[in-house]
């Protein structure tokens, strides 16, 4: 049986969170194989994140190229990438793949308002988005990144997450090069702990992509996963904690 290889670009988080921890958690759970190239490791717990140390670019492209040579990749995930040096570098390497999905989360503020991304990896990012197959910014980093025409000026689709928005419904668009493809509504589960899922909604994106899906009902699938991940957060730490794994969900996606 072949399984579907995600090679995810990310940072650690030591409270298992977000982050490569939650990558590897959503990858496993939808039926995937999970490989990692680690960006940077950072000291971070559900009320905030209290170090940052960036992986040396050379060391990250070690990490991409060890997968890729060897085990092979059907979908990529890049979430925080540490440094625009290695936003550039990234971007160079995987320009170099053909016919894989790249599904980007331009991470800049952690849940609990940390910064993540300075200016000069927030402007490299644009290199990023110039090879995804999809971004996915919540508000305030579409925002940043020039709103929703950024899918048009780089010829790629955009998931505009309504999670940072106002009200009962919580409203999710998913915009191409054309303009809008469709969009999902639902009511706002009413939760503090939300730690992690941009982080999980790309990975679990990635991984229906892996597999073969298409955009949109890869994206449909992700989304019940993170709704139904929220609903059995284990309620762990003082702050934005991190949610759960629902086991079900593999069990139905799978049976």
């Amino acid at each position: 049986m072949s399984i579907a290889r995600i090679l995810i670009i990310a940072g650690s988080d030591s409270g298992g969170g977000a982050g490569i921890q939650a990558d590897l958690k959503a990858v496993t759970m939808l039926g995937g194989h999970a490989m990692t190239a680690i960006t940077a490791i950072t000291a971070q717990n559900t009320l905030g994140v209290q170090g940052v140390h960036p992986v040396p670019t050379d060391m990250v492209l070690a990490q991409m190229h060890s997968c890729i040579s060897d085990i092979g990749v059907d979908a990529v995930k890049i979430g925080m990438i540490g440094s625009a040096e290695t936003a550039m570098a990234v971007a160079e390497l995987l320009t170099g793949l053909s016919d894989v999905p790249i599904v980007f989360d331009p991470v800049m503020v952690a849940t609990s308002g940390s910064v993540l991304a300075d200016a000069a990896t927030i402007a490299a990012f644009e290199k990023l988005m110039a090879i995804a197959t999809l971004v996915t910014p919540n508000i305030p980093e579409l925002a940043a990144l020039g709103g929703e025409g950024i899918a048009a000026r780089f010829g790629t689709h955009v998931l505009a997450k309504g999670g940072h928005g106002v009200g009962a419904l919580l409203v999710d668009r998913l915009v191409g090069p054309e303009g809008l493809v469709t969009d999902w509504t639902d009511p706002r589960i009413n939760t503090p702990h939300t730690h992690g899922t941009g982080c999980t909604l790309a990975s679990a994106i990635a991984t229906g992509l892996g597999q073969g899906m298409a955009l949109a009902p890869a994206i449909a699938r992700a989304r019940a996963y993170v709704r139904a991940a929220l609903t059995i957060a284990p309620g762990l730490g003082g702050g934005h904690g991190p949610m759960g794994a629902p086991p079900e969900f593999l069990a139905h996606f799978h049976a």
